[in-house]
């Protein structure tokens, strides 16, 4: 079992940044990857960037490039997401997720609770 919890999420202007944070605890030890994905209302659920916790191999989004950095604090076992020149199609709620580092949903087992990250214009 791996427990997932993110922070950081909230209300900012567009053009402004926010740092979400994803704490994992348990089992971390079997994880190979921890990706960032995103729901807005009434949209599927999307991936927008994935690193891999040994080497830091990191795999972004087209949207985002440019704009969101995915980092990881290995002894903190905490992944971090930055992201800067917010738009407001950037708002939606944010969840971190264990899996292989793919941009398929599906594919990742273990899933944080989320936070809502809002763009206004």
């Amino acid at each position: 079992q791996v427990q997932l919890v993110e922070s950081g999420g909230g209300l900012v202007q567009a053009g402004g940044s926010l740092r979400l944070s994803c704490a994992a605890s348990g089992r971390t030890f079997s994880t190979y990857a921890m990706g960032w994905f995103r729901q807005a209302p009434g949209k599927e659920r999307e991936f927008v960037a994935a690193i891999t916790w040994s080497r830091g191999y990191t795999r972004y989004t087209d949207s985002v490039k440019g704009r969101f950095t995915i980092s990881r604090d290995n002894a903190k076992n905490t992944v971090y997401l930055q992201m800067d020149s917010l738009k407001p199609e950037d708002t939606a709620v944010y969840y971190c997720a264990t899996g292989p580092g793919t941009t398929r949903a599906r594919e990742y087992d273990y899933w944080g609770q989320g936070t809502q990250v809002t763009v206004s214009s």
